[in-house]
């Protein structure tokens, strides 16, 4: 049998819609924030910063779930279940800036998106998500899908 075909969703994958990234807080609690992402062929990748609260969450658990959507469209979506497998600052700034003009049309992120000085304190982390269970929904009625 072989792997689903999930390419029918890489839309909702490789933004600009909503993805909300969960992770596990040190007491067990989970902690969600929106975070942009995209889909490399292999790894689901997200930025974060250097000392975040899910950069700390999931250097600690690296169990994590990523739920993509269009708030256009509420009955299709796309829950990724996984692994992170690589947190890295090599190539990080460029994937946020990769990242900005994907989902704002503005780059680079530091002096487009937020303000440039945060630079001299943010350092950005590039997290790679190795999926291990995916859930793909669209309940839309047959005539509304393309």
């Amino acid at each position: 049998m072989g792997q689903p075909d999930y390419s029918e969703y890489m839309d909702l994958l490789n933004g600009p819609p909503v993805a909300a990234l969960t992770t596990v807080m040190p007491d067990g609690q989970p902690q969600t924030t929106v975070v942009w992402c995209d889909f490399d062929g292999t790894y689901v990748r997200v930025n974060t910063m250097r000392g975040f609260r899910k950069e700390k969450n999931m250097r600690a658990n690296p169990k994590v779930t990523l739920l993509c959507f269009d708030p256009r469209q509420p009955l299709r979506s796309l829950e990724i279940r996984g692994t992170v497998v690589e947190m890295t600052e090599t190539g990080a700034l460029q994937h946020l800036d990769y990242l900005s003009e994907l989902y704002t049309g503005k780059s680079p992120y530091f002096g487009q998106c937020v303000p440039a000085e945060l630079q001299h304190t943010e350092i950005p982390v590039l997290c790679k998500i190795q999926p291990t269970h995916v859930v793909a929904l669209d309940a839309r009625p047959q005539k509304e899908k393309p």
